[in-house]
């Protein structure tokens, strides 16, 4: 395919734009797929903040790919089905790992620069750490901003590229559904508070996951399950939302906004302790802290209630310092300005929300449901982490779909018409808030009730209560949205009770523990 298609980027009218494909979202899937598609067709991208805000920017450990001599394609796909708890889709998880090399060298193309060593023998070559549920060393990465060094690398791609029209700040409302395929979608300009339309042969929802709906979370304000609600207003499949995955190890402190202390910090070493020195993670589990997340976290999670605990330490200082600062330079900077010297003493760590699981059920080209629609990285269920992501298996999924899709896309774009422009948004019959407060509150309230009720250990009285609550939410929050002209906050809240009601049900509808969902009143069942 070498003729650039000649749909025009520009506006028809000011508030209505068409393109080949609209991406919407700016992190490592949504700038790859812009930059497959880029050669041969127009591309819009819509971001919600700023060009580079993702949770791939904050992703430190690294990307999963069979590197080493020793380790092979079998390994890394046995140690994913191994951590996915017997719920991963065997055939996804092999076409990822077949491709996690491809991926790396694609990354590397595009000026990434991953971390190397020189080995015994005086050659050098590329740094693996090992994580989490991995039986060998995998982890390709950049020192400990990994995420940071992709994005930023990609994002220059993308603003330099002739074919890409990029649009930050906006806010996606829904997806425009014509003739049962999408064909774009309304979007908030979040500088104007006008709503435009962007329409495009083909939509890819790379909007990321949905940590936003819990309390604490390692996870950028932008992560509010945007495409997952999105698409489940408009009949896609969702599927795994009781798996949510919280990070074991994010640092403890009042002004630090759950600050992310990467896994390879286990993975070089790092032991987690009780206050008094003592380990824990070895009474519970035969690789202790290198146990999958989900056991990590829910032993944390055990000690803290059973001491009464607001938090546990990690702790690498019996390494030497010089090792530390260079293996985690960003980890260490960032710890130093809340005073803890990581060379020097434990780190105060505590779980936080970190990764959904689930979301928008996609087939190996990242399709959904919806002819014309698809769905890549976090937002996106491929199968691939079943009840549980292993380690570092995140971005490569992204850098792997994003290829598929835009192979996929590409093969189909001569074949599909220019979408017929779709009707204007209508808010003739609302007015501006005078009750702003509604939306503040029901956000905390929103955020804490998931928390405390549906977090990394369930009930069903919790569940139950959860349920009830998130019913009147809904309607609050529905009526509202009926009434007002619409905002960003108003929008990512009501798509966060969409998240909410989605892992609530799934997670009353799951009557085993598997993986990340855990419900104490399970447990008898499953012994």
């Amino acid at each position: 395919m070498s003729q650039i298609s000649q749909i025009a980027q520009t506006q028809s009218h000011h508030d209505y734009r068409c393109h080949d494909v609209l991406i919407i979202g700016g992190g490592a899937a949504g700038l790859s797929a812009a930059l497959h598609l880029a050669n041969f067709c127009h591309v819009a991208l819509l971001t919600k903040g700023a060009l580079a805000e993702s949770s791939t920017m904050y992703a430190q450990g690294g990307i999963a790919a069979v590197m080493a001599d020793e380790d092979s394609i079998e390994a890394h796909t046995q140690d994913t089905l191994i951590a996915g708890a017997g719920l991963c889709d065997e055939r996804t998880v092999r076409f990822v790992t077949s491709k996690a090399r491809e991926a790396i060298n694609w990354l590397t193309t595009n000026g990434v620069a991953f971390s190397k060593a020189r080995t015994e023998d005086g050659s050098v070559e590329y740094h693996l750490t090992r994580e989490g549920g991995h039986s060998h060393r995998r982890i390709l990465h950049s020192a400990d901003a990994t995420g940071n060094e992709i994005e930023c690398k990609l994002v220059t791609h993308v603003l330099n590229h002739p074919n890409i029209t990029t649009f930050p700040e906006y806010t996606s409302i829904d997806l425009i559904i014509n003739k049962k395929k999408c064909t774009g979608v309304y979007a908030l300009n979040n500088k104007t508070n006008g709503v435009e339309i962007f329409q495009a042969k083909f939509t890819i929802l790379a909007t990321g996951g949905a940590s936003k709906v819990y309390l604490y979370t390692s996870n950028p304000d932008c992560s509010s399950g945007d495409g997952i609600a999105m698409a489940q207003r408009r009949g896609c499949r969702i599927a795994n939302m009781e798996f949510n995955q919280f990070h074991p190890t994010c640092l403890y402190h009042p002004q630090a906004k759950s600050f992310l202390i990467s896994e390879a910090v286990r993975g070089e070493g790092g032991i987690l302790t009780l206050p008094n020195g003592e380990r824990f993670m070895p009474k519970f589990d035969q690789r202790a802290e290198l146990a999958p997340r989900d056991i990590v976290a829910r032993t944390i999670d055990h000690e803290m209630k059973r001491l009464g605990l607001d938090h546990v330490y990690l702790d690498i200082s019996h390494k030497p310092t010089d090792f530390v600062i260079s293996h985690f330079p960003n980890i260490y900077r960032h710890c130093l300005e809340f005073g803890y010297d990581i060379t020097q003493r434990p780190i105060p760590v505590v779980p936080a929300a970190h990764y959904t699981c689930g979301g928008v059920v996609v087939d190996q080209n990242g399709l959904t449901n919806i002819p014309n629609l698809y769905a890549i990285g976090e937002v996106s269920c491929t199968g691939l982490h079943g009840a549980n992501r292993m380690a570092s298996n995140s971005l490569l999924e992204c850098i792997v779909y994003a290829r598929a899709a835009s192979d996929d896309i590409l093969r189909k774009l001569p074949e599909v018409a220019t979408p017929q422009p779709t009707d204007a948004w209508d808010d003739s019959q609302v007015t501006n808030s005078d009750e702003e407060i509604v939306v503040s509150h029901n956000w905390a309230e929103l955020r804490h009730l998931m928390w405390d009720y549906v977090g990394i250990v369930r009930t069903n009285k919790r569940l139950e209560r959860a349920r009830r609550r998130i019913e009147l939410l809904k309607n609050e929050i529905q009526e509202y949205y009926g009434n007002f002209k619409v905002n960003k906050n108003l929008l990512e809240l009501r798509n966060l009770v969409v998240v909410a009601d989605l892992i609530i049900q799934a997670a009353i509808e799951r009557k085993n523990n598997v993986g990340l969902h855990y419900n104490l009143d399970n447990v008898s069942s499953d012994s």
